[in-house]
């Protein structure tokens, strides 16, 4: 079933979407007051990027893909982000907007683990889902893109973790937009109970040309309750073709933990914002960074850490390559609210431009209402040294093998940093095959 969806979307489609899923009644109000604050809402303004003629509005809304009978089925591409070999994985993989193939060992469900797709977690634990959902983390008003995703929800995943549980195995969710005009509105929760832990890994996936045009507009949530660490990986390959809205926000409490280790490969047009806010005492947020642009794409990337409690510590490192005639701005941003004293602030946005239509620009920020603190920033942009390409060159390589070698140099420090060993596996496969 697919339906097409412009700007001729209303009511009537979102009632009778929400009642075919048989979602709680929760959900379809939220759904029906978010499409009404979605027309009246302005739409998102990233800092130095216009977006009035990106692609938000042209997309399949609803592409139901088949279920795998086994992970054989997959296509080579995706099977480089799964051990095929390993038993008792915690895998979800939704094909276009529903789920192709699920698996949760049987000692994390006899423990409470829940990890599962958004709807049936709306179906089997809808109060809990309802506690999180759009509450504390992302707000539906916050612009028009926000609303749209509120209303249009149409795939994701739902992960807890009970009080005092290790979760020791990572859980991951593959993400593959199969249909090349398929839009993913997916919202992923990931909530860690007081004194639990959880490692957190999801791969977005598609191969969508230029010209066949898609969206993908993703709100996660994340939050880490007193004494709780959660860490958080991703690797982004969206295609050419697919305009991409990225929102991760976490929210970590009294003692609690969020690390990001995110890779942001796409090659479309990318928003994205990555919101840590470090609400209790001694909370800690790090939130690292990799993306290569190539082609003549555009991109924003926000890394923003808030500090609210008192001696919390955040930290953001971004590291880029642009190629070709790609345009990517770096906007890392260290918040101190009034209060928050003895917390440290340290960021740091470094950018590497290949050629001479690349663009880069790194804006480190630092906004500190309190006296009692330390805060640090380092930021640089710059093309590479051509007497580096020079001195490879000149031992017998090409100058597409010597660029190779300066790109994983360049981005080597951040990889090397990124806590979960799955992501940066995976990093690497990604940056291997952009660079070359």
């Amino acid at each position: 079933m697919t339906v097409e969806i412009s700007l001729g979307y209303d009511k009537d489609y979102v009632r009778k979407f929400s009642e075919g899923l048989h979602e709680p009644e929760w959900m379809k109000t939220l759904r029906l007051d978010a499409l009404e604050q979605a027309e009246r809402l302005p739409m998102p303004k990233p800092d130095k990027t216009k977006i009035n003629r990106w692609n938000f509005t042209k997309f399949t809304h609803d592409v139901r893909g088949d279920k795998l009978d086994s992970l054989d089925e997959l296509p080579e591409q995706i099977k480089d982000f799964v051990d095929k070999d390993k038993e008792n994985q915690n895998l979800v993989i939704q094909r276009d907007q529903r789920v192709a193939y699920a698996s949760l060992s049987e000692e994390l469900k006899e423990k409470g683990v829940i990890f599962t797709d958004i709807f049936t977690a709306m179906k089997e634990n809808s109060d809990l889902v309802e506690k999180y959902y759009m509450k504390d983390g992302i707000q539906v008003d916050e612009h028009r893109l926000t609303a749209l995703h509120a209303a249009l929800m149409n795939g994701g995943v739902f992960v807890y973790v009970p009080e005092n549980l290790q979760v020791e195995e990572p859980l991951q969710a593959i993400f593959w937009q199969e249909d090349p005009e398929a839009a993913l509105f997916n919202h992923v929760i990931v909530v860690a109970d007081k004194n639990s832990s959880v490692t957190y890994v999801e791969n977005y996936l598609s191969n969508n040309k230029e010209e066949e045009e898609a969206v993908t507009n993703i709100l996660t949530e994340v939050f880490a309750h007193d004494n709780a660490k959660v860490s958080f990986g991703a690797v982004d390959t969206l295609g050419a073709g697919t305009t991409t809205y990225l929102n991760r926000r976490g929210v970590a409490d009294r003692d609690a933990t969020i690390e990001w280790a995110l890779g942001q490969m796409n090659d479309g047009f990318t928003i994205s914002e990555n919101f840590t806010y470090l609400m209790g005492e001694n909370s800690h947020g790090n939130a690292k960074t990799v993306s290569v642009g190539r082609g003549s794409q555009k991109q924003n990337f926000t890394a923003k850490i808030v500090h609210y409690g008192k001696a919390s510590e955040g930290y953001i490192l971004q590291h880029g390559v642009m190629k070709d005639a790609a345009t990517s701005i770096f906007n890392g941003i260290g918040k101190i609210e009034h209060g928050a004293s003895k917390s440290n602030a340290e960021q740091e946005s470094r950018v590497l431009m290949l050629s001479k239509d690349a663009r880069g620009d790194a804006n480190p920020i630092l906004l500190i209402d309190e006296d009692d603190v330390t805060a640090g920033h380092a930021a640089s942009v710059g093309r590479v040294d051509p007497m580096q390409l020079f001195y490879l060159m000149s031992r017998g390589m090409s100058q597409k093998e010597a660029e190779r070698l300066v790109i994983h140099g360049f981005l080597a420090p951040v990889v090397k940093q990124l806590p979960i060993e799955a992501v940066k596996e995976q990093l690497v496969q990604v940056i291997e095959r952009k660079v070359n």
